[in-house]
């Protein structure tokens, strides 16, 4: 692979990383309601919902699902029935008032989940790294370390992407501090929650 072509990957990968999905919803919310403690959790299960989809893709899980409608379904529909409970969960929570130094008691390693669960159940991630990757491959060089180094490329950069929005949308939340506003941020947090399960409900099978 030349420098030039791994160069484009990048670019055309950071696009595509920036335009906010069910994952980016999922990690601004709690990153407004948790603070920066939930930054690192929701950023390492990114990454391994990430890691997890293109390791599933590269053994041909991802044509399994580009040609079987039932199985694309299924993860469809689990991915966004999962993120309409955490939606109707945060929406419904009740936040009192935040200290200087508080933030609401989640356990970092059920964020942590969350998110895994979240990216690596999202189908059209899988989807995707099949249409994706093969564009960027040189022909005359050998596959598999290529495709190493294109997984994980992606992996890295989809986890500083998710860290740059957990990170920014937590200064934001620190700024919060009475109940009206933190139940108003839950409740456009759970919102955010459920538009990311209608998205994931509504995909197509093809990788677009």
């Amino acid at each position: 692979m030349t420098s030039e072509l791994f160069f484009a990957y990048v670019i055309a990968t950071l696009i595509v990383l920036a335009i906010p999905g069910p994952t980016i919803m999922l990690v601004v919310s709690y990153a407004l309601t948790q603070g920066r403690k939930s930054a690192v959790a929701s950023v390492l299960g990114v990454g391994l919902g990430d890691a997890t989809a293109a390791a599933a893709s590269l053994m041909g899980l991802g044509a399994i699902l580009a040609t079987s409608a039932t199985a694309f379904t299924v993860l469809k529909w689990v991915g966004a029935i999962y993120l309409v409970w955490l939606g109707l969960k945060m929406w419904r929570s009740r936040p009192t008032a935040l200290g200087p130094h508080q933030v609401a008691d989640v356990p970092p390693r059920k964020i942590f989940w969350h998110a895994y669960v979240v990216t690596a159940l999202n189908p059209k991630g899988i989807v995707f790294f099949m249409a994706f990757l093969p564009h960027f491959i040189a022909p005359h060089a050998p596959v598999v370390p290529q495709l190493a180094l294109l997984g994980t490329t992606f992996v890295a950069l989809g986890v500083l992407n998710a860290a740059a929005y957990a990170y920014a949308a937590a200064a934001l939340g620190q700024k919060l501090r009475s109940p009206s506003l933190l139940r108003l941020v839950n409740k456009v947090g759970g919102a955010f929650l459920i538009s990311a399960a209608a998205m994931t409900a509504t995909l197509q099978r093809s990788a677009n």
